[in-house]
């Protein structure tokens, strides 16, 4: 049983991302598909790390670090990969908080003017 490939179009359409997309990641070398020709293919390992870029650009990770912890995979291994990511995830939980802090801040700020103005109109 052959290994799952799928096309540059079939990847697009799974991570549901745009070509320009796409190819920006395969430029600063995040992806690395098998060329036959002009077309691309991308096996396990190229999905794999599509998954696990989105995720981190979900939790709001930049796609400098994602790279830099990509490749410690390949440099050292699986266990200075989830070592790495811990000191990420620690920085990036704090960073979060810190931003709700702020926006919750904000939020009282602002309500706290609407109800002056409420007020105000009578």
């Amino acid at each position: 049983m052959s290994e799952k490939r799928l096309s540059f179009k079939e990847m697009c359409a799974e991570f549901d991302v745009t070509p320009r997309t796409l190819r920006y990641y395969e430029y600063i070398e995040l992806l690395s598909p098998e060329k036959e020709g002009r077309s691309r293919f991308y096996g396990p390992k190229e999905l794999a790390r599509m998954t696990l870029i989105l995720r981190g650009r979900r939790f709001g990770f930049s796609l400098e670090d994602i790279r830099q912890w990509l490749m410690i995979y390949e440099k050292e291994g699986t266990e200075a990969q989830m070592r790495e990511w811990i000191k990420l995830a620690d920085t990036q939980m704090a960073e979060l908080a810190e931003q709700k802090t702020q926006l919750e801040e904000t939020m009282e700020e602002l309500r706290a003017l609407r109800d002056e103005t409420a007020e105000t109109l009578g």
